[in-house]
């Protein structure tokens, strides 16, 4: 009994660590403070212009990829600067692909998000 209860310690634990990592960028980096307007203006935009259920979990599935990315990042940006604070050409490699990373999928997004919303903003604003 006293394991079991231990491990449920543990799990509560890790989601508490979980959670404070994620409100800890949110609250300190400026990037994922940008992605979570940029995904609440998505989510009313969504609602105002009535997106379809597909294209929720296609925008649902964007927000996970950007905003799990920008904490990856977050993570690795840290353990760099922990590491070194030299300027070392393999810090500076890891901290850019990363960030590309970030870049990247925030670009997808930005397509994927002008596929889905450009259609219906112009009925919206024209008809």
């Amino acid at each position: 009994m006293r394991t079991e209860n231990n491990k449920k310690n543990k799990l509560y634990k890790s989601f508490g660590y979980a959670f404070e990592g994620i409100f800890n960028t949110i609250f300190h980096e400026r990037n994922m403070q940008i992605h979570c307007v940029v995904t609440t203006l998505v989510v009313i935009f969504g609602f105002l212009l009535k997106i379809s259920l597909i294209e929720w979990f296609v925008c649902l599935i964007l927000f996970a990829i950007v905003l799990s990315l920008e904490l990856v990042n977050t993570a690795l940006e840290a353990v760099v600067d922990l590491v070194t604070e030299e300027k070392k050409p393999l810090a500076k490699k890891a901290k850019d692909a990363a960030a590309g990373a970030v870049l990247m999928s925030a670009i997808i997004a930005a397509i994927l998000g002008g596929i889905i919303f450009f259609p219906k903003l112009w009925i919206f604003l024209f008809n």
